[in-house]
């Protein structure tokens, strides 16, 4: 069973304000538990499950992040990412990390779910989390998920 923690989520399920709108806005680290040798690639994907007009918002979606135990944060923005093979994709209308940054005063639940995958997908960066599901779909060996907040 694959479990995720993230530098990102402090102990009370919140955001620290580094990795949100209002801080950094720097893409955050992952450590997994249990992933599976067969694991070539990882894809993230960061909904935001309460947005008042769409009901869930993708914020950031990446994929071909190599399958390791420890995914490094800070991923730079830009649909490809020549050195690692990282490719961003459409979420917030940007090709990077876009934090929570919520209406002031509003508390919104964001949720962070990570796909181990048997292979490398060749998509284009202009999808949005739909067509990424779709590509993802076959390849998909394992998933978690965590959950956090922030006003």
């Amino acid at each position: 069973m694959l479990e995720i923690s993230s530098e990102a989520i402090d102990s009370h399920g919140r955001f620290k304000p580094e990795f949100t709108g209002r801080g950094e806005n720097r893409s955050p680290a992952f450590h997994l538990q249990g992933l599976v040798p067969e694991a070539r690639t990882l894809a993230i994907v960061l909904e935001d499950l309460t947005h008042p007009i769409f009901g869930s918002m993708t914020h950031w979606l990446a994929w071909n992040i190599p399958a390791h135990q420890e995914v490094k944060g800070g991923i730079e923005p830009g649909s490809r990412n020549v050195g690692s093979g990282i490719v961003q994709g459409l979420g917030y209308g940007w090709h990077r990390y876009r934090g929570p940054k919520p209406p002031r005063g509003s508390s919104h639940n964001y949720r962070f779910t990570i796909y181990a995958l048997d292979a490398e997908l060749t998509l284009s960066p202009w999808h949005r989390a739909k067509g990424l599901l779709t590509a993802a779909a076959p390849h998909i060996l394992q998933e978690a998920s965590i959950d956090a907040r922030f006003e």
